[in-house]
This record gives structure tokens, C-alpha cells and sequence, in this order.
């Protein structure tokens, strides 16, 4: 089933590019943290959807090869119509990839990994499938970076959280967004030291290193 989302109707331009009025308000925000806190080398993103963020984020942060990826084969000719437009040469064409299956994370190594927005989207044994195999991806030293609504000690952020967990639940049961600690827990599970930050539109960043 399609879910009804805020950004589901994004509109592609004239070259092919969608275009997500949320992922231009969180870009700044993510980006500043990225700048602080992301090392060197290969970075992965799960769940790229329009590509906005492939080509903000690697134009600005060079030192990274930004792998875009994505499950839906629909997204790709988006992300790769951002990624001709940016012309950052450490952005590589995007690829299909299913991030709650296993064996992905030994093709896929990385020193850094990003999820943005895509939890709140799937089940609960999906998304802990998800943190587990992108943990497993991240060498030595590797940081997963994982941000957008959660739920704190089982209750919403704010009125527009609760209304959107409302949404997502009455189209499917089995979805809507997870808690802080619940996240923590599967993290540290996985072997992960991990902290979070406060952002901006009461959302949150989880950023989890392999020591």
C-alpha cells in the first residue's frame, strides 16, 4: 500500500528532479551536524528519495564519496537528475537497495552511513533489521547518523508528531514513529556508542559510532 505522506505528492521538474518542501527545511540542520561529526571516506545514504539531499550534502562535504541509495526504483531517476544538476564529482550514481535484507553490508562498507525520515515508514522488526545491518556496514570507527521524528518515553514531540504517528498508524497498524530509547537500545545492541541531539521542528538525530 502507497502511504499518504506530506511530501507524497512532490512535483519533477522539466530534467526529472522531485522536489520535497521538508527536505529543503531539515537540510541545514542535518548538514551542520554532518560538518561536525561525519569522518572521512565513503558515505552511504539509505533511502534517498528525491535526491535532494545526495546532491546538498556531497557538494558540501567533499571529503565524502556520497553513495546514494534507495529501495524504490521509481526514486532513482530523481536522485540521479539532482546528482547531474549538482555536479559534485564525490557523487556516485544512485543504486537499488533494500536495507532490511541481509548480505548488503558486506558489499557496501562505509565510514559513515546516513538515515533520514525513514524509521517512522516501516515495522518495528524492519526497522530493527535496518540499524543492525547498518551497523554492520560501518568500519572501525564509522558513524551512523540517524535523524527525523521519534517518540520520547512512548509519547510524541509535539502536536504535529502525534498527529502524523496518528496518520501513519491508521493506514497501517504496524508503522508510525519509534521511540528514543527503543532506538538507543537496538544501537547499543548492535555495538554502537551512541548519543543524541536535540533539532530543530522537535526531531532528533541519533549519532552512533563503531568504537
Amino acid at each position: 500500500m502507497s502511504l499518504r505522506l506530506p511530501d507524497s505528492g512532490a512535483p519533477t521538474g522539466p530534467d526529472g528532479r522531485r522536489h520535497a518542501p521538508s527536505a529543503d527545511r531539515n537540510a541545514e540542520a542535518i548538514l551542520a551536524v554532518l560538518r561536525d561529526e561525519a569522518p572521512e571516506g565513503r558515505m552511504l545514504e539509505i533511502a534517498a528519495g528525491t535526491g535532494q539531499h545526495a546532491a546538498r550534502f556531497a557538494a558540501a562535504l567533499p571529503a565524502l564519496l556520497w553513495q546514494p541509495t534507495d529501495v524504490d526504483p521509481a526514486n532513482l531517476p530523481s536522485i540521479e537528475a539532482w546528482r547531474e544538476a549538482s555536479g559534485a564529482p564525490n557523487l556516485r550514481a544512485p543504486i537499488l537497495l533494500d536495507a532490511t535484507r541481509p548480505g548488503w553490508p558486506a558489499r557496501h562498507p562505509c565510514e559513515a552511513l546516513l538515515i533520514v525520515n525513514l524509521l517512522h515508514l516501516i515495522p518495528e522488526t524492519e526497522a530493527a533489521a535496518v540499524l543492525c545491518h547498518a551497523a554492520s556496514a560501518l568500519t572501525p570507527g564509522g558513524t551512523l547518523f540517524l535523524y527525523g521524528p521519534f517518540l520520547r518515553d512512548g509519547r510524541p514531540g509535539s502536536a504535529g508528531d502525534e498527529s502524523f504517528d496518528a496518520s501513519l498508524r491508521a493506514q497501517n497498524p504496524e508503522i508510525g514513529l519509534k521511540d528514543s530509547t527503543w532506538i538507543e537500545e537496538r544501537l547499543a545492541e548492535a555495538g554502537l556508542a551512541v548519543r543524541r541531539i536535540e533539532m530543530p521542528a522537535h526531531n532528533l538525530m541519533f549519532v552512533a559510532r563503531r568504537t
